[in-house]
């Protein structure tokens, strides 16, 4: 067997007995390839006071570089790329904007063959979270330039939000075998989980840590192996992850944020509100403003939520101001403290656009939430079909079967929930325990 990176990821409908054998090769590949990179240095990592610092500077330069040279192509590319990496390290949507601008520029100067415009404009749409023409771009770019790692990558992340997981893990397996690196390995890593398979999961992104070589991808990597740790439960393990990660980028946001749930779920409710305000402070991202608000319901600090939930739904307007149209997150918030029926609407016109496992959970939960049970668990049991071990999951799953009289299968989906993750939630985690003991002392 070619001990290759390109064993990391198995098509889930192939043999049992092969699927064993290639678990082995990427045990072994995981070495092989780690020998051949270079190894992280032990010094200190310097570190930016801006998180965003470093693409800020680039950015800089590439302006300066085309007021001398307006008509460069690639050059507009580059700066459009730059800026949407930029919205992703700092969360701020205003970046788009101008990506949008100089992605367009590039294509006007070179509208035939223009694979980096093209590359970047399929990130830009996955960013948008408009992932059908992030898609057609992606597809675009690959077919004039097949050899380009970056397509593939975008593509896979397209792929993987529309829900078509064959064809994702084809994609990721391409850019595995172009480019083995962080960028590869955390995909391949996010594959692997949405199979199931969290040890192998962990093994990409502990080779994707061997690979990395600057702050934030360091940073990155701490950040993803600290979130798979948690998510199955394995607290030491995750709060280890997030500091490591801080050493390399005190910056780092989603770190902060990881060590706040952290702290929520060893029952330090004071420390990880204090902590959680910070983090909002700086990126008030939806997910981590409904986890504050979660966090204080959950505390029974009743007008501190309702305040912070009112906060997420001036996010979600101001998000939309700038072109952002997501609806997960505010389905979620409809669902649990708002209209349910709300809720519906928003879950629907997601999946309407893409049909991942994480859609098919919102719009479950959300059914169920407005009392719509015998519709909500055909999307429960596809948001679970691809195997992936998650509380949040089964949870839903759980509370969907109990509604529908289901009880045995409910108290297994639950059980299985907190096995997975006993503290996954502060505010559904002990809903799921209660449920649970409701069931089995019927």
């Amino acid at each position: 067997m070619s001990h290759c990176p390109s064993r990391l990821l198995v098509r889930v409908h192939r043999a049992p007995v092969l699927v064993l054998l290639l678990l082995v090769g990427l045990i072994v590949a995981a070495i092989g390839v780690a020998a051949t990179l270079p190894a992280r240095s032990t010094a200190p990592v310097a570190v930016a006071a801006d998180p965003g610092a470093a693409l800020s500077a680039q950015i800089a330069q590439l302006r300066g570089q085309l007021d001398r040279m307006p008509g460069n192509a690639p050059r507009w590319a580059a700066l459009g790329g730059a800026y949407v990496e930029l919205a992703r390290i700092t969360g701020d949507p205003a970046n788009y904007g101008a990506a949008q601008r100089a992605l367009d520029r590039s294509l006007e100067l070179q509208p035939e063959g223009n694979a980096d415009a093209l590359i970047g404009l399929g990130a830009l749409k996955n960013a948008l979270h408009e992932f059908g023409p992030a898609k057609g771009y992606a597809e675009q770019a690959v077919s004039l330039r097949p050899s380009s790692a970056d397509a593939y990558g975008v593509l896979a992340d397209a792929l993987t939000q529309l829900g078509e997981a064959d064809a994702a893990t084809v994609a990721v397996q391409r850019m595995l075998d172009l480019r083995p690196g962080v960028a590869s390995f955390t995909r391949a890593a996010y594959d692997l989980e949405l199979h199931g398979r969290t040890d192998d999961a962990r093994t990409a992104l502990e080779m994707a840590l061997n690979a990395a070589s600057t702050a934030d991808q360091i940073a990155f990597c701490r950040y993803h192996l600290g979130e798979l740790a948690f998510d199955t439960g394995r607290l030491d393990e995750a709060e280890t992850h997030y500091r490591a990660g801080l050493l390399a980028d005190p910056t780092h946001v989603a770190l902060r944020q990881g060590q706040a749930k952290a702290l929520a779920a060893r029952g330090d409710t004071d420390r990880a509100v204090e902590l959680y305000r910070e983090v909002t402070e700086d990126s008030p991202l939806p997910g981590y403003l409904i986890e504050l608000a979660e966090l204080l319901e959950s505390a029974g600090r009743t007008e501190e939520a309702a305040a912070a939930y009112a906060v997420v739904t001036d996010r979600f307007r101001a998000l939309e101001a700038q072109g952002v149209t997501e609806y997960v997150d505010a389905a979620l918030l409809a669902a649990e403290h708002g209209d349910p029926a709300e809720a519906v609407r928003l879950a629907q016109l997601e999946f309407g656009r893409r049909q991942n496992v994480l859609t098919a959970d919102v719009l479950a939960w959300s059914l169920h939430r407005a009392g719509r049970d015998a519709e909500a668990i055909g999307y429960a049991d596809r948001a679970n079909a691809l195997g992936r071990r998650s509380a949040s999951l089964a949870y839903h799953r759980g509370m969907i079967l109990a509604a529908l009289g289901d009880t045995d299968r409910a108290a297994a989906a639950l059980t299985d929930a907190l096995t997975i993750n006993p503290h996954f939630s502060p505010l559904h985690a002990p809903r799921a325990r209660q449920a649970l003991d409701a069931l089995t002392t019927r």
